[in-house]
């Protein structure tokens, strides 16, 4: 399968700008695993003088021996080669070898090298500040621990604070951009191919989407998902294995926040984990980027900060995966997928719909009655009717006191007159605002009353082919 690079024009384009200028650059770059810093790297290297240095989580001398061999690999194409004596022996090759031209030397997965050679990040300030500031070197620092890059690569404490001269946090596709690998399919598979990968690129290009031919998404899932031999089945386990040391814990967390817990308390207790030991592994697990903590839009974390999965695809996988685990192994998952699987496809896309609803407004819709500072759910209790109440999106106003209030439905019948009578209620319940316009989004569309009440211009109805416009 041929991998397809997509979605990062402006990262490339802005790296080769600055290749051009012909004089030293450190560029940082970084965000979660899998999603695409190296092939972004890969791209922008491809017909550029380069030394790629992949770190290892090794010792010191096996990480100098690994340097070593992509320094010499570049000088003498001629395979395994002499170890350099120390990391500054190789920092010094590396200066002579940009002295007269322009030369790439990436260090990936940084943190390994930090974590194995204690003192490189004061050995590269060194000869930043003594010998490349004044070269033409391009030198990148990438990494996938999140928290590391921010703190010990970018952070004031950082023997490298203030040497980068560009940073680049690398974040999922947009449901939007994710077309690219396929623009012929029809906008519901393209929300579920979203909903599914989360933008990410690697989890696209493994369900071999652009390349299916006449295979719908069911297909799609079934052949490159849904069996064992199938790369993204093994990819949650895999990548915990990776990552973690204790990869049954985290998966013990994330199967009890998949499971309906939301707060720390609950899922410490369905994990059956001690609170302050929990407390450490979901620090882990939204450093790795597959959890992340919600508060209401208008709100400060707090009491009412929950934890969900943030990744689309471990969402995913942790919501049909596992209970179809049977049927998976004995084969039979062709038959049960039906009734398993894609009867649940549009309940689960409703937090998948909501999103990209979010997203639209935030980045792709034009002419907002306001500008909006932000956009997000937020949740209550109406104390008149003694219940809780949850709101899909409260658009915040950059200025002012009018707010956007929001409904998502992602179901297979049209949205009625009442789902804008319940918005309006709940705008009294959320009660910041002194003016509130309601938009309403429909995967299926809208009702005749529904459609008379927005040419009265009492809401803004939003379809699923709007959000792609």
């Amino acid at each position: 399968m041929k991998t397809v690079f997509y979605g990062r024009e402006k990262e490339l384009r802005d790296l080769n700008n600055r290749y051009k200028k012909d004089k030293f650059e450190c560029a940082v770059i970084y965000g979660r695993r899998r999603i695409g810093k190296t092939s972004l790297i890969n791209e922008f290297c491809k017909d550029k003088p380069a030394i790629f240095f992949s770190a290892l989580d090794a010792t010191p001398l096996e990480n100098l021996e690994a340097l070593s061999n992509a320094i010499y690999g570049y000088e003498y194409k001629d395979g395994r080669a002499p170890v350099f004596k120390s990391y500054d022996d190789a920092l010094n090759e590396i200066s002579r070898l940009s002295r007269d031209s322009r030369l790439v030397f990436v260090i990936d997965e940084y943190p390994y090298l930090a974590k194995a050679e204690k003192s490189i990040s004061s050995k590269l300030q060194h000869i930043i500040d003594h010998v490349w500031q004044q070269g033409r070197l391009f030198l990148i620092l990438c990494g996938s621990s999140m928290s590391f890059m921010e703190g010990q690569v970018l952070g004031y404490e950082s023997p490298l604070y203030g040497r980068r001269t560009a940073q680049y946090k690398i974040q999922a596709l947009t449901y939007k951009e994710m077309t690219a690998f396929d623009p012929a399919l029809d906008k519901e598979s393209q929300a579920l191919v979203y909903g599914i990968t989360g933008g990410v690129p690697m989890y696209v290009n493994k369900l071999e989407i652009g390349e299916q031919g006449e295979k719908d998404i069911d297909e799609t899932l079934l052949d490159n998902l849904f069996q064992r031999s199938a790369y993204l089945f093994e990819e949650p386990s895999n990548l915990l294995k990776q990552e973690l040391r204790e990869p049954a814990v985290y998966n013990s967390i994330i199967t009890a926040i998949a499971g309906g817990a939301s707060r720390q308390n609950e899922i410490s207790t369905k994990a059956g984990i001690e609170p302050s030991v929990c407390a450490k592994y979901l620090r882990v697990l939204l450093d790795l980027g597959i959890l992340k903590k919600e508060t209401p839009v208008t709100e400060k974390p707090g009491k009412k900060t929950i934890y969900i999965i943030g990744d689309n695809f471990f969402r995913f996988w942790y919501r049909f995966v596992p209970k179809n685990m049977s049927a998976i192994n004995s084969g039979r998952i062709r038959q049960t997928y039906e009734h398993s699987v894609k009867k649940y496809l549009s309940d689960y896309m409703g937090l998948v719909f909501e999103q990209m609803c979010r997203e639209y407004l935030l980045r792709y819709a034009e002419d907002l009655p306001i500008e909006l500072c932000d956009a997000g759910q937020w949740w209550g209790t109406d104390n008149k009717e003694k219940k809780k109440i949850q709101i899909d999106i409260v658009g915040t106003p950059a200025d002012g006191d009018e707010y956007i209030i929001g409904s998502c439905k992602y179901r297979n019948e049209k949205v009625g007159v009442d789902e804008m009578e319940l918005l309006k209620s709940y705008s009294r319940v959320f009660g910041k605002g002194l003016k509130y316009h309601f938009f309403i989004f429909s995967k299926s569309g809208f009702t005749r009353g529904l459609k008379d009440a927005a040419d009265r211009g009492e809401v803004k109805l939003v379809s699923l082919d709007d959000i792609y416009r």
